[in-house]
């Protein structure tokens, strides 16, 4: 009899089971509100940048420049100013540690440099400088296909941190640079950064970059001030 003990009790506890049976629990990940996915921040596109560009509507805009060469000690940094008066014209003004104007308009760069009588040439010497002003009237006016003409664009990044890379299409400039990458804030162009096809990229900083700039002293603070675009 006590080997039956434990079947009579198991029977019993299942009866009791069925007589009355235990309340059912809610599931509480049924409840469960599940939270809300993260939004990531939207990609950007050749003409957000362009459009963001053209709101900012500058004519004006401060520039550090850093140039490093084999016959100089030390990087020579440059500062000053890139206007643009007009449709046509773009006037480069380095203000330290010399003083030097360079105009470009109507086909022909004229550079004038304290102490120096004006030089004038065609910009057919230097493609380079030609990109350059059509490059900048384009950006400024937001003039998507104007640029094209000029360079295959590839936009990447969102609004916080975006670059726009300028491939060019003109095989003497191709044959000099590989590359220009604009780096950006929102409406702001911060940093233009030239891929020469030898040696190192040459950053331009531009706006709230430049005016950051002071002090710098090296290629690689450049770099970094360049890429480093706050969020």
């Amino acid at each position: 009899m006590l080997l039956a003990a434990p079947a009579w009790s198991a029977a019993q506890t299942a009866d009791a089971a069925q007589a009355h049976p235990a309340p059912l629990r809610a599931d509480p990940s049924r409840d469960r509100v599940p939270a809300p996915a993260a939004a990531s921040p939207r990609s950007v596109d050749a003409d957000w940048i362009l459009q963001r560009l053209t709101q900012a509507g500058a004519s004006a805009t401060p520039f550090v420049e850093l140039r490093t060469s084999s016959m100089l000690k030390r990087p020579l940094t440059l500062a000053g100013e890139y206007r643009r008066p007009d449709a046509d014209t773009l006037v480069r003004e380095v203000r330290s540690p010399y003083a030097e104007t360079t105009t470009i308009r109507a086909g022909e760069a004229t550079i004038a440099r304290e102490g120096r009588a004006p030089r004038t040439f065609s910009l057919s010497r230097v493609p380079e400088l030609a990109a350059l002003q059509g490059s900048f009237g384009a950006l400024l006016a937001g003039d998507r296909k104007a640029l094209e003409t000029l360079y295959a664009l590839e936009a990447d990044g969102v609004p916080a941190d975006w670059t726009l890379t300028l491939t060019p299409r003109d095989p003497r400039t191709a044959g000099r640079v590989a590359g220009i990458v604009l780096r950006g804030r929102d409406a702001e162009l911060r940093c233009i950064e030239t891929r020469p096809k030898q040696g190192e990229p040459q950053p331009t900083l531009l706006g709230g970059a430049a005016t950051a700039a002071a002090g710098i002293e090296t290629p690689e603070a450049a770099q970094r001030l360049c890429h480093d675009v706050p969020r």
